[in-house]
């Protein structure tokens, strides 16, 4: 095997090494952007308040026809 032939070995993976942690760092931060996003809409959800409906509303259920 020629020399400059293992240099070029060496380079090509060194730069896929280099392309996979980057787009390892891209997948990272677009995960935590979505989270954050998702965080935000939750948070952004009104609390359930009970009904104020009469409290013999919804007690029975007329099955007659």
């Amino acid at each position: 095997m020629d020399l400059s032939n293992i240099a070029s070995a060496v380079s090509n993976a060194n730069a896929a090494q280099a392309s996979a942690t980057a787009s390892l760092m891209l997948l990272r931060k677009s995960l935590d952007i979505q989270a954050a996003s998702a965080i935000g809409l939750i948070q952004a959800i009104p609390q359930v308040t009970p009904p104020s409906n009469p409290p013999n509303l919804g007690n029975s259920v007329d099955v007659t026809v």
